[in-house]
């Protein structure tokens, strides 16, 4: 299909599923230290301080790679950068079987998190490319549900590879790593020389005013790019804290604080995981329907946002829960908040440029990371000192209802004649 023939009207969702199984990739080789990490810290006598800067070492790099790759992708073809920065995280998760003490751990989780950022500038700017306004959250939705997918799969390898032997934990590694490297072959069928120019959309952005508008309304539409710019920086560190929080820490949190077995652990990560894919599909396929049905494009995104965020803050109940299935039960609900924020966030996101849409994304992607790479260490050095996870959850459930008043807030206030367009 790559010869530039004339597409058929399901292309654009092949191309949407190659996304999918990129992000899975991307969350394959990402999840697989913290679902061994306690044979991991076991093997290399770690504490949760040092796992804590493990997971700074992997975000201060994909916040740097984040910058670079957005760069790369508004000025060199996508069908090329793509491509390289999949083998490129594939190579570096296959080499991380070969760490031999935390030092070398350490520098592994470093080039995998510069090279892992790379999907994201590249994957929003295809979906932005292929998909109108109407239809990039159910796009947005379908990649994103890659990184559940991929949380999915890689207990079940884990399960596979992993027993009592000291060692066995470099198995997956090395597996997960090698299964990286055979995503080109659909990309390449999938994606010709003319697809994906730099600079192209499925529909135009509100990056520019209309021609001949009068200054004072260009100055009011670029405050408004500014500060919707400001609330996507605060959609993203907060619906991320609550991600990634649970990412690296609840496989620990149940295993060590409330003592569940590996076994049981790695096959409920399965069930959790399967809650937030349906969160990420159901929140693209809720949007649809509700843009559909009349609503506004900028209501059906934040009500199902809203949605989302109220369940996240279960979380409040379950700092509280002892071992059984209410907590276990509760977590589940979370989980499907907690990625079901996503995309309506990346549809936000690809509103305000189609021209620099890779720098946008790899901004945000930087601040976040930032962001996230502080907030690693200083949760593993707050649950080393308190032997405690409580205040951990409770505080990254409610985060996203402070992304929300952002965007309720400052999205469409003061709104600008020549922005009416992109809000409805």
């Amino acid at each position: 299909m790559g010869d530039g023939s004339p597409r058929s009207g399901n292309w654009k969702w092949y191309i949407c599923g190659t996304l999918l199984l990129a992000t899975m990739l991307n969350y394959m080789d990402r999840q697989t230290l913290a679902q061994m990490s306690t044979e991991i810290c076991q093997d290399f006598g770690l504490n949760n301080e040092h796992y804590g800067w493990l997971e700074f070492g992997f975000g201060i790099a994909f916040a740097l790679g984040a910058v670079c790759t957005g760069l790369l992708v508004d000025r060199v073809s996508i069908r090329w950068l793509y491509p390289a920065v999949v083998v490129g995280w594939s190579a570096v998760g296959f080499a991380t079987a070969f760490a031999s003490d935390f030092r070398s751990l350490l520098l592994c989780r470093i080039a995998l998190g510069f090279l892992e950022a790379g999907q994201w500038p590249c994957a929003l700017a295809t979906v932005q490319r292929i998909l109108t306004r109407k239809d990039r959250t159910l796009g947005n939705g379908i990649l994103q549900s890659g990184a559940a997918l991929g949380a999915i799969f890689t207990p079940l390898v884990v399960l596979a590879m992993v027993t009592e032997e000291p060692g066995s934990w470099r198995g997956p590694f090395k597996a997960i790593g090698a299964v990286g490297l055979l995503w080109v072959i659909p990309w390449f069928l999938l994606i010709g020389p003319g697809d994906l120019r730099t600079g192209s959309t499925a529909e135009p952005a509100v990056e520019d005013p209309p021609h001949g508008t009068k200054a004072t309304e260009s100055r009011s539409w670029k405050w408004a790019l500014v500060r919707r710019f400001l609330v996507l920086v605060v959609m993203v560190v907060t619906i991320n804290i609550c991600w990634h929080f649970f990412r690296a820490w609840l496989p620990k949190f149940l295993r060590e604080y409330h003592q569940y077995d590996r076994q049981f652990v790695q096959y409920y990560t399965i069930a959790y995981y399967l809650a937030t894919d349906a969160g990420s599909i159901a929140m693209g396929f809720l949007t649809k329907f509700l843009v559909n049905r009349g609503w506004s494009v900028f209501a059906a995104r934040i009500v199902p946002f809203l949605g989302c965020a109220l369940l996240t803050s279960l979380s409040v109940i379950a700092a509280q829960l002892p071992a059984g299935w209410a907590l276990l039960g509760i977590f589940l609900v979370i989980g499907f908040g907690a990625l079901g924020l996503f995309p309506n966030y990346y549809a936000f996101s690809q509103e305000l440029t189609a021209k620099h849409q890779g720098k946008l994304t790899g901004t945000l992607g930087c601040i976040n990371w930032v962001a996230m790479a502080i907030m690693q260490p200083l949760v593993g050095a707050r649950i080393d000192e308190t032997r405690s996870y409580a205040d951990g959850i409770m505080a990254v459930g409610l985060a996203p209802l402070i992304g929300f008043a952002a965007a309720i807030a400052f999205w469409n206030w003061p709104r600008p004649s020549s922005t009416k367009e992109s809000s409805r």
